[in-house]
């Protein structure tokens, strides 16, 4: 059944065009801003989004691009990637209108609120943690872990899961990272699957040097993040 449909919504400059899934009975428990590879809100992040909904979670595929374009080559995505990292504050505006149009088209008012990204969507649900934003928990998944911004303001648990074989998120960043979140206090999990490369997650992931789908990292990162999240309900 599908669950899901697209929505439009006020983020930073741009009009976002995202993807929200809600449970059948319209009861959600909590909700999940999922965030999108650098294309753009494509299937992948769609299905996690409707997967979520499945499991009683209102779910939505934030647009960080506006107007929910996908780019069409890596040359433009990373084009568009670049824009948004050289403008952070543009950045956060999105990510916070997505979070807003999660709790209001989601109906969640209870609080329950968790952030989970892949590839540049991990790093960006990292940047919108780091900002201060009112989350039980962010999950990171393959993403990139380095920031201008510090740990001091995350709030709830943070979840990375990454391969040692990943070239993007090199051993040097994930034992810094640790560092950091050490230092701050927060409550972190890093699971690190041998051998396994960047973009593990996507069965579609592309065919390029240092990317590569692992269905046992896949599964094992999933469920590890559903634990956490059914940690939020049991608080």
């Amino acid at each position: 059944m599908n669950l899901g449909r697209a929505i439009d919504y006020p983020a930073g400059s741009v009009t976002a065009r995202g993807y929200l899934a809600l449970p059948a009975d319209g009861k959600a428990k909590g909700g999940v801003l999922v965030v999108h590879e650098a294309p753009g809100v494509g299937p992948h992040v769609r299905a996690r989004a409707e997967a979520l909904a499945g499991l009683g979670y209102a779910a939505l595929a934030a647009d960080l691009h506006g107007e929910g374009r996908l780019a069409a080559s890596p040359p433009e995505a990373r084009a568009w990637v670049d824009a948004l990292k050289s403008d952070p504050d543009e950045l956060i505006a999105r990510m916070n209108g997505a979070l807003d149009a999660l709790v209001r088209h989601g109906h969640v008012s209870n609080g329950n609120l968790a952030l989970a990204g892949y590839c540049f969507g991990g790093w960006c649900a990292l940047e919108l943690a780091r900002s201060g934003a009112p989350v039980r928990s962010t999950s990171v998944f393959h993403g990139a872990l380095a920031s201008a911004r510090d740990a001091t303001a995350i709030r709830g648990s943070v979840l990375v899961c990454s391969g040692d074989a990943d070239p993007f998120v090199p051993a040097a960043q994930i034992a810094h990272f640790t560092d950091e979140m050490r230092a701050a206090g927060i409550d972190c999990q890093v699971s690190l699957y041998c051998g396994v490369a960047h973009g593990f997650t996507d069965r579609d992931v592309p065919a390029m040097p240092g990317f590569g789908y692992s269905p046992k990292a896949d599964q094992r990162a999933w469920q590890t993040f559903l634990n956490l999240l059914a940690e939020h309900s049991a608080d």
